[in-house]
């Protein structure tokens, strides 16, 4: 019988945010030193009607499209990634959701401290603070003073 073992996946949520830059720096580096693939997530809202549950198709596409221009930017800012499996997603959802769930299948999720969340983030408790409470995996939260 032989061994097989997967490859360590590390998950870095980022919003464009400063400290999402530097969480993907981190996330970055420790890939290279776990010798780990690296899954990039950009999570964004999509608005559901309170009657149907269901959204605009127009909207949908829209929103979308411009979530994965937003993604792109980041990529074109991104430290090199050379030489390490790298997938970048754009998905609908709740960004602390998103992270928690996509850590399932995670060796570690990397978060800022703070993003772009707002007043709403305050209100609902942030995201970093969702995902250490929540995550399947350890969580590596980056501080503005590192």
């Amino acid at each position: 019988m032989t061994d097989v073992h997967p490859v360590p996946l590390i998950v870095v949520g980022v919003d464009g945010s400063p400290l999402a830059e530097t969480a993907l720096e981190y996330a970055i580096e420790e890939a290279r030193l776990r010798h780990a693939s690296l899954q990039v997530t950009y999570a964004y809202p999509v608005l559901a009607s309170a009657l149907t549950g269901s959204t605009g198709n127009d909207y949908y596409h829209q929103v979308e499209d411009e979530a994965k221009s937003f993604l792109q930017a980041i990529v074109a800012k991104a430290p090199s990634t050379e030489g390490i499996e790298v997938e970048w997603l754009a998905t609908p959802g709740n960004p602390s959701e998103v992270l928690i769930e996509a850590s399932g299948a995670a060796t570690l999720l990397v978060v800022g401290s703070r993003g772009v969340g707002g007043f709403m983030g305050l209100l609902m408790g942030s995201t970093s603070t969702q995902c250490v409470h929540y995550s399947h995996c350890p969580v590596l939260v980056v501080r503005e003073d590192h």
